[in-house]
């Protein structure tokens, strides 16, 4: 039976995860972490998921992680909460994270110089998230229609120790200035997937409700509901969001009888799908930094030659995306 995990920060957070499973029992980790097992079954496929409510902050999160990828031993890695919106984006939409910048990494001296440092989502899971955004079927795991349609973005978020809750704040102004493709922002999900990204065989991603929107600290704009209404409503969202992908996973847990691949080979697969991604992700940022180019440049020839490279990066992003595809039907068979 394929098994997954899905970890937490808060109760609500939990509860909501927690209504979609069946037949759950409590287990205790040896260095005493409390986790739940139960049963969640779709499209003619059941899994085995734990889970756990592991409180806040990227630290705890990348223990968490790992405690809970050895003990479970999972082939899939959730963790699904709520966040702050920080563009784009409006409360009980949706957040898949291509990528979860931490943002507090970087150089102090008289200025504070940022290293960026990046956990990405699995390349698969990103694909599935984006194929049921593009759809409505998720909103039928929901307990009752929302009164607006939440949607659904795959896009990078920030994570980082502190709460951002004000466009006023000089963290909030620095978020927006060095990593201005994040549109929510949290506290867990950098810990959570580098903790994962040791681990090659475990595909794991971040998705998260938006439970508040940054705002000016004199903004009118009328918010609807309570906080804790608030994150109610996008706990429920981003997990019945999260059950949507993982009821379209497949995942087989058999043995072929004569395997595709030995170790060294596997291992060899493994390297090669990391450079890979690695690749896929550069190309995707160079394209759109030159989409942006384009968008703002007035001369006919350089046009014609951002055009040109813009093609060019689609074709080999393309082309990635096959051998990424194929490396990971490899894996499955292996």
């Amino acid at each position: 039976m394929p098994r997954a995990v899905i970890l937490t920060a808060l109760p609500v957070e939990y509860m909501a995860v927690r209504s979609h499973l069946k037949n759950l029992q409590e287990e205790m980790h040896p260095q005493g972490t409390i986790y739940e097992r139960g049963r969640f079954a779709s499209n003619g496929q059941e899994w085995e998921v734990g889970i756990a409510e592991v409180g806040a902050g990227n630290a705890g999160a990348a223990v968490e992680a790992e405690r809970s990828i050895a003990y479970f031993k999972p082939d899939i890695l959730f963790f699904v909460g709520i966040a702050g919106g920080i563009k784009d984006v409006a409360i009980g939409d949706v957040v898949a994270a291509t990528k979860v910048y931490g943002y507090e990494s970087g150089k102090v001296g008289e200025n504070f110089f940022p290293r960026p440092a990046l956990g990405y989502s699995a390349y698969t899971l990103v694909q599935r998230a984006r194929s049921e955004a593009r759809k409505s079927e998720w909103l039928r795991r929901l307990s009752s229609s929302p009164a607006s349609q939440p949607r659904v973005f795959v896009a990078p978020i920030a994570a980082g120790e502190k709460v951002v809750a004000s466009k006023e704040l000089d963290v909030f102004n620095f978020i927006r200035a060095s990593y201005n493709d994040a549109i929510a922002v949290e506290m867990e999900g950098f810990g959570f997937l580098s903790a994962a990204f040791a681990y090659p065989n475990v595909k794991a991603i971040v998705i998260r409700g938006i439970s508040d929107l940054i705002k000016d600290k004199n903004a009118n704009d009328p918010i609807e509901g309570t906080e804790d209404e608030r994150q109610e409503r996008a706990s429920r969202n981003a997990s019945a969001f999260a059950f949507e992908v993982l009821a379209k996973l497949e995942v087989s847990s058999q043995e072929p009888a004569n395997p595709v691949v030995n170790s060294q080979q596997r291992q060899q697969l493994v390297q090669r799908q990391e450079t890979l991604q690695g690749e896929w992700n550069l190309r995707s940022e160079k394209l759109k930094y030159l989409r942006q180019a384009l968008a703002i440049e007035s001369g006919a020839t350089v046009q014609f030659q951002l055009c040109q490279q813009i093609q060019d990066e689609e074709r080999q992003l393309r082309q990635l995306e096959e051998e990424l595809n194929s490396l990971e039907q490899t894996h499955l068979s292996s």
